[in-house]
């Protein structure tokens, strides 16, 4: 059974990526502000780890928790992320976007084998920023440059890197108000909002054998946003 770890999971995308991985794989998670007690519930066989990871030390203490209950890691979900506005604190932007993906990658490393994969959850931000929020945009865009460069640097080994890049994803736990949703659905060529499940079966394909020769890709799952 292969091994999966989803940073940020306790919510939205994660969680319906962890559930979605939960069936045939085993399973960690980080989560820190949010309790990952509705995750738990329907799957109690995940592995929950308490981290922040905008701390530097925090990615190899997860890694070593993570092979320390498993015995081995193949597939790494880097979901978790800051969205700070351009104020005081949006260096967590690239703290939490880039730089934790980043020292994941590195304390992960000598444990991955020919056929493990990374996969970044980016944004349509990276591509179409957002007002007000640059450095959030700039630090997905970042990701996904990161992304391509280490499938170049990865794949002689056989361990590929790629990404998702979400469009305007609805979150039960923290719904938009109506209008808002309205406008982004009218720019939508589907004429719909997404669901985290939408983004949880791509991030399923890209880590099966089934993406066995997909590497350094971006993919957009938006509906057809802003087209």
């Amino acid at each position: 059974m292969r091994t999966v770890l989803v940073t940020g999971a306790a919510r939205g995308i994660g969680r319906a990526i962890a559930a979605n991985l939960a069936v045939d794989h085993a399973v960690a998670i980080t989560h820190n502000t949010t309790p990952p007690d509705a995750l738990l519930a329907d799957w109690p066989a995940v592995h929950a780890l308490h981290a922040d990871l905008a701390e530097p030390a925090s990615a190899a203490r997860v890694v070593d928790a993570v092979l320390a209950k498993f015995g081995r890691l193949d597939v790494i979900v880097n979901n978790a992320g800051a969205i700070e506005m351009d104020d005081g604190n949006a260096h967590l932007n690239h703290t939490v976007n880039v730089a934790a993906p980043i020292a994941l990658l590195d304390a992960a490393l000598p444990q991955l084998t020919a056929g493990a994969c990374v996969i970044n959850i980016s944004s349509v931000n990276a591509t179409l920023p957002a007002k007000g929020a640059a450095a959030y945009s700039a630090s997905k865009a970042a990701l996904n440059l990161w992304t391509r460069a280490m499938a170049k640097e990865l794949g002689p080994r056989g361990i590929r890197v790629n990404a998702v890049a979400p469009g305007a994803i609805e979150r039960s736990e923290s719904p938009r108000p109506p209008e808002l949703v309205k406008a982004f659905v009218d720019m939508t060529a589907l004429g719909r909002a997404g669901v985290p499940e939408d983004i949880a079966k791509v991030v399923r394909f890209l880590a099966s054998e089934a993406a066995g020769f997909i590497t350094g890709e971006v993919i957009t799952v938006s509906g057809g946003y802003r087209l």
